[in-house]
């Protein structure tokens, strides 16, 4: 029996969430647009609020995600990362062919389809990787999310690293990298990403805990590693290719969880070989009633912990923690409440990341790459820290999920207000406030919206609320931030405008603080109205738990 990984088996199964990681670990391009913001503006003589909208351009791509979402009803994983690299390869491509001056900048409006596209791109990779790995690991959906998110989070830190390690913060060249090495990437996981059964026994779900822990160690470490290599400053080249190859071996390193569970079944099925007969008896018949149980289990719970039975009325509309159908979702208060809370959060968020350019050399800084990477690692923390925290408590005392949405759209207010304020180092503290909390809001919304919501529809339903990415950087981003500098600003010799000094951003970020306080109230009226559901999840564990620890006595 030769060494073999089935995409099917167990192993198979790890192999493609490691394969997602490395996918999400990549598809964070959306998100560095400030690193390369600067040459388009310089290149295309463009004033702030055209760059600005620039920028909503990418996330409109975004919007376009519901395409994605409706497809991955239809066609397989493999088919969604292959249109999304593809997409990538374009819309990156040309922006590269353009700061690398091989050729003239194109009309405006042909810029913002170019980038339209490069944001779309991620929109049908992220699709792929949440649905096909929520479904996967469906009593785990908090860690999957807080993992997947968190590298996602990483993906722009890990870009402009490795781009100012090796390319000294050329942007032509670190748009060269958004081109192709996601493009590469996604092509490793559409050989090993599929949808396979969940776990369908108490030792199952408790050996995927230990293994989730084992990533999340992985994750911490890197993001760790990350912000070391950010604050210790210039590094020599020598150093710098160091630092790169670290970080490559760090990032495959969770590969060995798949290989140490094909060697161990290798091991096992080696034993049970030398005693087959005895084996016959004992063990065939289990197999099959589990196999047979999980299969019926699949096609009838579709909901698992967020229902109590398989009957289902007909012509009644579902509760929330039944499946829902994208229009039956939409009829609910539950969702335009997440919906509009999730704007306040991420549309800010957006603003700063899309800003961060120029309020860093507002305020004085020449160089703002330390503050995209650290908005980029702390949102790691967030993201990684409230999918397995809010997990947790979910499992031990039915805490709704809403909650840690509600604890971080207040403290990134008060991180706005410190940025308003504009003390020295204020930036730095809320740069990683901003982070933090952003994170929490991505990563706890996906688990959220499963469980409000069920997961036969999920693709599209997460897609849906997505769109407020592209909202939120119309909003925030293009509207209030590009209009309110503009305004503040003096014309340049180079044909845009300029803004120095604290007050160019005061009044945007008066304006976001005073939005996060409404998300926060939208937060909490949420979690009031979801607490039934997750007292009902915790009901339904808390009594799996005690039948299968009755059955093992």
């Amino acid at each position: 029996m030769g060494f073999k990984i089935s995409p099917t088996s167990a192993a198979g199964k790890w192999i493609g969430f490691v394969t997602a990681v490395w996918v999400q670990a990549i598809a964070g391009n959306n998100y560095t647009f400030s690193n390369y913001s600067d040459a388009l503006k310089s290149l295309m003589a463009l004033t702030q609020l055209q760059l600005n909208n620039l920028s909503v351009a990418k996330d409109v791509g975004k919007a376009f995600g519901v395409v994605a979402g409706l497809a991955s009803e239809r066609v397989s994983p493999a088919v969604l990362l292959l249109i999304g690299s593809i997409e990538g390869i374009i819309g990156y491509g040309v922006q590269w062919l353009i700061v690398s001056q091989r050729i003239q900048p194109l009309p405006y409006w042909q810029m913002c389809i170019f980038l339209c596209m490069g944001g779309n791109s991620t929109t049908w990779m992220n699709t792929a990787i949440l649905v096909t790995c929520i479904r996967n690991f469906r009593k785990n959906r908090g860690p999957v999310s807080g993992i997947l998110k968190g590298y996602l989070g990483l993906s722009s830190a890990i870009f402009t690293d490795i781009c100012t390690a090796l390319f000294n913060k050329d942007p032509a060249r670190f748009l060269l990298m958004l081109t192709l090495v996601p493009f590469i990437v996604c092509l490793f996981a559409i050989v090993f990403l599929r949808e396979v059964p969940p776990s369908s026994t108490a030792a199952e779900e408790k050996s995927e805990t230990r293994y989730f822990a084992i990533f999340n160690v992985v994750a911490v470490i890197i993001a760790v590693y990350l912000l070391i290599f950010d604050i210790t400053g210039e590094h020599g080249t020598t150093l710098s290719r160091i630092f790169c190859i670290v970080l490559l071996i760090l990032l495959a390193s969770p590969v060995s969880v798949p290989v140490y569970i094909a060697v161990q079944n290798l091991i096992r099925s080696d034993l049970k070989t030398l005693d087959v007969e005895a084996t016959r008896t004992a063990v065939t018949e289990p197999l099959l009633t589990q196999q047979e149980e999980a299969i019926i289990t699949e096609t009838v719970s579709v909901t698992d912990e967020a229902k109590e039975s398989s009957a289902v009325v007909e012509k009644t509309p579902p509760v929330i923690g039944e499946e829902h159908t994208v229009i039956e979702a939409m009829k609910t208060m539950d969702f335009w409440i997440l919906f509009v809370s999730f704007l306040c959060g991420v549309g800010t968020g957006l603003a700063v990341q899309n800003n961060m350019a120029q309020m860093g050399l507002a305020v004085g800084y020449a160089d703002v790459s330390i503050f995209i990477s650290l908005t980029s690692i702390w949102g790691f923390f967030g993201r990684i820290g409230s999918g397995s925290i809010s997990e947790y408590f979910m499992k031990k005392a039915g805490t709704p999920r809403p909650l840690w949405n509600a604890a971080s759209q207040i403290l990134m207010a008060v991180g706005y207000v410190l940025m308003a304020i504009a003390m020295p180092g204020s930036l730095y503290i809320g740069s990683i406030v901003v982070g933090i909390c952003y994170g929490v809001r991505l990563a706890v919304t996906v688990p959220t919206a499963s469980e409000m919501f069920g997961l036969k529809h999920y693709g599209l339903i997460y897609n849906i609320i997505i769109i407020n990415l592209p909202i939120g950087s119309f909003l925030f981003s293009g509207l209030l931030a590009g209009l309110l500098y503009d305004a503040e600003a003096t014309p340049s010799a180079g044909g845009g405008n300029t803004c120095v000094g604290a007050h160019c951003y005061r009044l945007v970020f008066i304006v976001m603080a005073i939005a996060c306080v409404i998300g926060f109230v939208l937060d909490v009226w949420l979690a009031i109205r979801t607490k039934a559901l997750y007292y009902k999840i915790y009901m339904n564990r808390k009594s799996k738990k005690s039948m299968a620890a009755s059955n093992g006595h």
